[in-house]
């Protein structure tokens, strides 16, 4: 205990005994009240240091059969800086999935519960999803910079390294399945100074014993291959298990495939509560309906805490982290990166990121970021001017053609770290039918298909040894992706639009995208309606004009498509609008 008295002597000075921590049960609480949401987030740091002992225990127990052993910090500080928005919840009310009974529940439609169901759907169970926005992927899978990591600032032995590993090794046969874009374009890591480069080959042996593949490229290769890096670099590290994918589009197809195998999707769905009893959920109650599995999977994201809270199986905390990112016209991709670029000292290890780079997507954009700010809002997609300022004047020193002149958007995500920095992976603490994948932060839409693989085989072990079999499915891994006209042969053209005319009519012309994609996408197995859910799938309105000429067609066609009146198109779903009706009477 003496780690508890030094700490409340800390948090005593550092706080003038506004907080007070105490341990229950395996985890520290953290309790008082403050006005300032750094001091919240000093606090939960100090409370990590202070334990680091029970810390590593804790993240070295979590995957053992019982759960883990010591628990995580749990940080209970009051926040009374500003008034806290409650999350955002669909006006939708129904029954459509009351009284459900299915073998498992996932909670959480970014990439980690699509992958999740993806793998489920290789076994013949009654699968459910539940997510409380419009569309999958529509918080931190869609709102990052696409990267799948080699693993450079991961510590061995960690669960983020251990399952970035599984997750890489495993990207080219998932996108191939899914028909999914996947570019293992590698990444440079860039140096400056000449005197560094014999350390770089020393440095070969550490990325050998972390199984990090690494080869050392000199100025004159290196500009050959990034001609758009500054003068001033003169060698970098290649890292080629490195790549890029699009995020959305993988969450998506991953969700489309589950259904395709048998999987259901409730959308506008948010878990309000949950009946518990004898250390097992009973009931999971939406906006919805209420449901009752035998097995709750939390992918929640950085709302995972609360849903462990509803369980009675809060054993961390999520402190919200934002990212932004912005991505420039795609006439600036040769002049400024073909891979993945990043200069030492771009990352920030006090501010927990790995620093981002300036990264050629698999769409042919350029895309800059992301930076990390702590904030108390979980859904705080609010993007400001110093954010993109910063991240701009931050990667100068990498690409020297940089500049703002080049932007066509930006956009933020928010992350969901926990205090201990490493991902949650484990079964339920005190609650014998609950699984956590939760604090997946970067890199985890590299780690996501590697954390599914464990996930569904615990989720099936523990249906087992409840007496319920999960025996394998006639699963069909191929998923057929919508045809894309621009990425097509001159044959290949003329053939698709023989087929189906409405190929041949281009709507989006930055990005060359036509009448017959637009359809297609209204009409896949994972619902969409809105002109954002056609723009995640399709891409019109990602060009220059980011929609300013095609957006209207779009809303026509999701409205005809949808037998629906104009102004009942919404822009991403629940209360959003686009049109509020005519302006000149009837015309």
């Amino acid at each position: 205990m003496k780690h508890l008295v030094r700490l409340n002597k800390r948090l005593h000075v550092r706080f003038r005994n506004k907080v007070q921590a105490h341990e229950n049960d395996g985890c520290l609480f953290l309790e008082g009240e403050l006005d300032s949401w750094d001091g919240i987030v000093e606090a939960g740091n100090l409370a990590v240091h202070a334990r680091k002992t029970e810390t590593r225990r804790f993240l070295r127990d979590l995957q053992k059969a019982t759960g883990p052993h010591t628990g995580g910090v749990v940080n209970n500080i009051r926040y009374s800086g500003e008034e806290q928005r409650e999350m955002r919840v669909s006006s939708l009310r129904d029954n459509a999935i009351d009284g459900l009974k299915p073998d498992v529940l996932v909670i959480g439609g970014g990439i980690s519960g699509s992958t999740i169901l993806r793998e489920l759907s290789r076994r013949k169970l009654d699968i459910l999803l539940v997510e409380k926005e419009h569309d999958l992927a529509m918080h931190a899978s869609s709102r990052n910079d696409g990267m799948v990591h080699p693993g450079l600032d991961l510590r061995k032995g960690s669960w983020k390294y251990r399952y970035n590993r599984k997750g890489n090794a495993l990207y080219d046969k998932l996108c191939e399945e899914l028909n999914v874009d996947f570019n293992r374009s590698g990444q440079f890591l860039c140096f400056s100074n000449p005197l560094i480069i014999p350390g770089l080959y020393l440095s070969l042996a550490y990325w050998k014993w972390v199984g990090v593949p690494a080869r050392v490229v000199l100025k004159k290769e290196l500009h050959r291959l990034e001609p758009g890096l500054k003068e001033t670099i003169t060698a970098a590290l290649y890292f080629p298990s490195a790549g890029v994918v699009c995020p959305y589009n993988l969450t998506i197809a991953c969700g489309e495939n589950a259904v395709q195998n048998g999987a259901r999707i409730s959308l506008d769905t948010a878990v309000l509560g949950m009946e518990t009893g004898g250390g097992q959920i009973a009931a999971v109650k939406t906006n919805r309906g209420t449901v009752y599995p035998k097995i709750v999977i939390n992918a929640a994201g950085v709302f995972a805490d609360e849903i462990a809270a509803m369980a009675g199986d809060r054993f961390y905390s999520i402190h919200p982290r934002k990212g932004s990112n912005a991505i420039l016209d795609k006439k600036f991709t040769q002049a400024l990166a073909n891979t993945i670029v990043a200069k030492l000292g771009t990352s920030s290890k006090k501010a927990h990121t790995k620093g981002g780079g300036v990264i050629s997507t698999v769409h042919r954009n350029i895309l800059i970021g992301p930076d990390a700010v702590e904030t108390p809002e979980r859904e705080n997609f609010a993007v400001t001017r110093e954010s993109i300022e910063t991240t701009i004047h931050k990667f100068t020193a990498t690409c020297a053609r940089l500049n703002t002149g080049q932007l066509i958007t930006f956009f933020t995500g928010v992350r969901a770290p926990v205090y201990e920095e490493d991902f949650i992976v484990c079964k339920g603490r005190r609650c014998a039918n609950l699984i956590h994948a939760a604090g997946i932060q970067s890199p985890g839409l590299t780690a996501a298909p590697g954390i599914a693989v464990d996930v569904a085989a615990w989720a099936a072990e523990m249906l087992e040894a409840a007496g319920h079999t999960a025996p394998p499915s006639d699963f069909n891994p191929i998923r057929e992706r919508i045809p894309h006209i621009a990425a097509m042969s001159d044959e290949e053209r003329a053939a698709m639009i023989k087929q189906n005319a409405d190929y041949g009519i281009i709507l989006c012309r930055c990005e060359e995208v036509s009448k017959g994609e637009i359809i297609d996408s209204l009409r896949r197995p994972v619902p969409c309606d809105t002109v954002d859910g056609v723009k995640r799938r399709v891409r019109p309105g990602m060009g220059r004009c980011q929609g300013g000429f095609c957006g209207p067609l779009v809303l026509q066609l999701i409205a005809e498509e949808k037998g629906a009146p104009l102004e009942a198109v919404g822009k991403s779903g629940g209360d959003s609008r686009v049109l509020y009706g005519p302006t000149k009477g009837n015309v």
